[in-house]
């Protein structure tokens, strides 16, 4: 299994809520970071692994993707409905793009990594699952305090919590994961599919504990086209 072989679903569907100032009049994976959408970061990167067939999902404001990144042979692009739920795109998705491959990816419209993907969809073949998910241990929100008594002997404001894994948003699944997803506006990838998957003992984790960012808010945006104006933003690749 090569990665030239697996199309890779991007989410570029949601309305980007917490991201007003920049969504309301384009998708939030239209945003720019130094000057490019952060959907071109995305792609740019998936390519730097050997993934070169994308199926964008698409769903408001639709047309801004269409006319960006409409040209490129390597993209399709479908739209899944403005009200459509994560799971619910996929499965559109799938259904009209999926053709016959046994593995897909999917990613959202708004993360970003360092981590090597073409290990983990290596990692996702060989243990043979149904799924894999990006697992990633970034630093707490929250200052940790280290207390003994009343006194303060040490304060991290960003401390990276030991054993601690989250969903990182880039994942790779064989097709009978279709069989737990629905085209009904509801269906919340996050929820009933990939909790059942997990119960069913068919989702592995790829640990990575490296660089992983998801662009949430106005500071998210900020903080990133500052990395990635110092030259060295981890997620770029030659």
């Amino acid at each position: 299994m090569t990665p030239s072989e697996v199309p890779v679903f991007v989410l570029c569907g949601g309305l980007g809520t917490r991201l007003k100032e920049e969504t309301e009049f384009r998708p939030k994976p239209m945003v720019p970071i130094g000057g490019e959408p952060i959907l071109a970061h995305i792609l740019r990167d998936y390519r730097s692994h050997g993934f070169d067939r994308f199926v964008l999902c698409l769903g408001f404001k639709a047309e801004a993707i269409e006319e960006h990144f409409g040209r490129d042979e390597s993209i399709t692009l479908v739209r899944t409905g403005e009200a459509a739920m994560t799971g619910a795109r996929v499965a559109r998705a799938a259904a009209e793009c999926l053709g016959d491959a046994e593995h897909f990816g999917v990613t959202y419209g708004d993360g970003l990594t360092d981590a090597d993907l073409a290990a983990e969809l290596d990692f996702h073949v060989a243990h043979g699952g149904i799924g894999t998910v990006l697992g990633v241990n970034p630093p707490s929100r929250f200052g940790e305090l280290k207390i003994d008594g009343d006194r303060v002997v040490e304060f991290d404001e960003k401390p990276q919590i030991r054993d601690h894994w989250v969903n990182g948003g880039f994942f790779f699944f064989r097709r009978a994961f279709l069989e737990y997803l629905s085209t009904d506006d509801e269906c919340v990838l996050e929820r009933e599919p990939l909790v059942r998957l997990a119960r069913d003992g068919g989702l592995t984790v790829y640990r990575h504990p490296g660089y992983w960012a998801s662009m949430d808010t106005q500071r998210d945006m900020e903080q990133l086209d500052e990395l990635y104006a110092t030259g060295k933003a981890p997620w770029t690749f030659s």
